[in-house]
């Protein structure tokens, strides 16, 4: 099956990508200039309050995003979309506890870390729940299921 069957789902693949790549630099990058550079923020940029602000905003935007990711994966059923998310929540409480174990994040940034890990343990049990006993909710249209 090719990837790219369509104009829509290239384009979902590309932000993918982009946000994929984004993400990786800022997770193992040893120095905060490397995103900086790679968005184009230069030094002077960097030491200024505005820079905090603005990372703040990036932030919460993608977190908004994801939000409404998965409030619309809920409503519909995605099925696939949810096996995804735990693996990867798992991945981000991983990530969450070296940066407060190797002192980079604050101790109670932990919180965080560890309602990640019960996420992805509630969403994987469930799933696990439903294929071994077959449940299946008869009030999403077969379409929305598979």
């Amino acid at each position: 099956m090719s990837l790219i069957t369509s104009p829509t789902r290239l384009s979902i693949f590309i932000f993918g990508i982009v946000a994929f790549l984004s993400g990786i630099v800022g997770v193992f990058s040893n120095s905060p200039s490397t995103l900086l550079s790679f968005i184009n923020f230069n030094e002077t940029i960097a030491n200024d309050n505005h820079l905090a602000h603005t990372f703040f905003i990036a932030s919460s935007m993608a977190s908004l995003n994801m939000g409404a990711y998965y409030i619309l994966a809920a409503w519909f059923n995605v099925k696939i979309f949810f096996i995804w998310t735990v693996p990867f929540r798992v991945l981000t409480f991983l990530v969450f506890t070296k940066c407060v174990i190797s002192g980079i994040a604050p101790s109670f940034f932990q919180l965080v870390a560890n309602g990640e890990l019960i996420g992805a343990l509630v969403t994987g049990l469930s799933l696990w729940y439903e294929r071994t006993y077959n449940v299946v909710n008869e009030n999403v249209t077969r379409e929305h299921r598979d």
